[in-house]
């Protein structure tokens, strides 16, 4: 991979994400009780695997009395020259990575308040782009501060689609007296919002379940690791996400993100039909995994490249209590 790469959308990459909507019944509720679990990563092109599992209404208890899990997963793409500030809480009631890239200053890609809004970010390949389009950073942030609810906020968002490049937007309101709420958008399909029922979904770079064949193996990683969290301790869960957003397994051949990315995805096609994708100047550069039990505790974990060197990481954990 060389600089002659062709340059898409810096934010591409954002974009393999895993959904389950569904309970996890938990046998050993002391390990990690209702615990609903997000990861996402910054990158070139975009971001790679986001997986976020969802409670279809108030908790559930497991056989043993234990609140179930509910699990949520991703990861994100970048341009290894541009900046990004770790995950941190700012604002003072929210966890979430920066953009510190020029122009596009305090846009994220994935964030969560102590409101229980949580929202996440994935960019529509597309070969041209619109150079005076409005920074698609913005919605998540706007979303994380609004007093608007997640429909009506995605609803707001779908009036104003055009103005953007093409993009996903998950939007979530969690409650651990409601239930939890999760809403998807994406500018480039339907001209409406929807609220995602109980299942498994998969979003990549492309719109809501569209079959790439590296979200297909993404989305089998991480039911894999949902299936194996009963017996894992927090740490040990983490540590397995990580892993899965790490796999840099090509998934090939793939006839649909060809089509979609004709011939500006093929020099780094090998590279970018994996989970993590891993360029001399392009590539996951953050993972980020959110967990929230059935309690409204969160734990924000973000391991972060330092600088554009592959071989040295650091990881940040931030932990606080849901006010919702």
């Amino acid at each position: 991979m060389t600089a002659s790469v062709p340059v898409l959308d810096p934010n591409v990459g954002r974009g393999l994400e895993c959904f389950l909507r569904e309970p996890l019944l938990s046998s050993q509720p002391d390990t990690h009780p209702g615990a609903r679990m997000c990861g996402m990563g910054p990158g070139a092109q975009g971001t790679a695997p986001v997986g976020i599992g969802c409670h279809p209404g108030p908790r559930a208890t497991s056989p043993c009395g234990g609140p179930a899990p509910v699990p949520q997963q991703g990861c994100r793409l970048r341009v290894c020259s541009q900046d990004h500030r770790a995950g941190q809480v700012v604002m003072a009631s929210c966890a979430l990575g920066l953009d510190m890239e020029e122009g596009k200053e305090g846009g994220t890609w994935l964030g969560i308040s102590t409101r229980g809004k949580l929202a996440a970010l994935t960019n529509y390949l597309q070969p041209r782009l619109d150079p005076d389009a409005r920074g698609r950073g913005e919605l998540v942030s706007h979303f994380l501060t609004t007093d608007m609810d997640s429909l009506s906020y995605l609803k707001k968002v779908s009036k104003e689609g055009h103005l953007y490049n093409g993009f996903n937007l998950i939007a979530a309101d969690l409650s651990t007296e409601k239930g939890d709420i999760i809403c998807y958008y994406g500018n480039r399909g339907n001209d409406k919002p929807v609220v995602l029922e109980p299942g498994t979904y998969g979003l990549s770079n492309a719109l809501l379940d569209t079959p790439w064949k590296k979200l297909c193996f993404g989305k089998q990683l991480f039911l894999e690791a949902v299936g194996r969290s009963q017996a894992l301790p927090k740490d040990a869960l983490v540590a397995q996400l990580l892993d899965m957003l790490n796999n840099e397994e090509a998934q090939l051949p793939d006839p649909a993100i060809e089509d979609q990315g004709r011939e500006y995805v093929q020099p780094f096609l090998s590279k970018y039909a994996a989970v993590c994708v891993r360029c001399s100047d392009y590539g996951t550069r953050t993972n980020t995994v959110i967990l929230v039990d059935a309690d409204g505790h969160v734990t924000f974990t973000e391991r972060s490249m330092l600088g554009t060197d592959p071989s040295h990481w650091e990881t940040t954990t931030h932990e606080f209590k849901l006010q919702s």
